[in-house]
């Protein structure tokens, strides 16, 4: 697989990942794989052995089983996922990374795994403080965020299951996960709400090495 011309994004939520890829491929005549891009294949019959967290919600009967689980049950689910999310987003790079086009992508592949495949000037970590994820996951228009919302209203005791909703949530934004991508090595953006779209984009050109402004915004 050739990624000479692939540049990725990663890092937590509300970062403005998904914002610079789909800036930076506008701007630079680019593909844009934003966020959960890997759902283009999920159409695909997807086998629940090899995929059992991308499945799970795609098999699930009843959603109020997915917002009841514990924290622990949620953590496994998230980090299953983002596994088996790294193979379909491989899947499709090695189909589209040869059409001579710089691609830019919002990614789930692992750290490990982007030192093993990419250029590490083509890699960059964005930040955000890990309470924004907590405190505004509901505030987001996202159908599948009000769809989640609606589900806690309706359960027997609405305030304890949006209480350990939360905890789930903050079980993957710790402190922790945090600080592993600050200190993975790549180059680090954090978010700054005084600082213009413009700004940070500049910056990701910047780190990578892009000459910008070719495709005025």
């Amino acid at each position: 697989m050739n990624l000479k011309d692939t540049f990725f994004i990663t890092g937590t939520a509300y970062a403005g990942k998904s914002t610079m890829v789909r800036l930076l491929a506008e701007r630079h005549r680019g593909i844009a794989c934003e966020e959960n891009y890997h759902e283009a294949l999920m159409d695909e019959k997807l086998d629940s052995r090899e995929f059992p967290c991308l499945c799970y919600s795609r098999d699930l009967q009843d959603w109020h089983d997915f917002i009841r689980r514990t924290p622990d049950e949620y953590e496994a689910w998230v980090d299953g996922a983002a596994a088996e999310c790294e193979k379909l987003e491989l899947r499709i790079l090695e189909e589209i990374s040869s059409q001579g086009k710089p691609v830019f992508v919002d990614t789930n592949i692992s750290l490990e795994t982007l030192e093993r495949i990419s250029d590490p000037a083509h890699v960059l970590i964005m930040l955000a403080d890990p309470e924004i994820s907590v405190r505004r996951f509901f505030e987001r228009p996202d159908k599948e965020k009000q769809f989640l919302y609606r589900l806690m209203l309706e359960e027997p005791d609405p305030e304890q299951t949006l209480a350990n909703f939360r905890e789930c949530l903050k079980r993957i934004n710790s402190p922790a996960r945090y600080n592993r991508f600050l200190h993975a090595g790549f180059p680090v953006i954090l978010r700054d709400e005084s600082r213009s779209i413009e700004q940070t984009l500049a910056m990701v050109e910047e780190v990578f090495s892009l000459t910008s402004g070719r495709i005025p915004l």
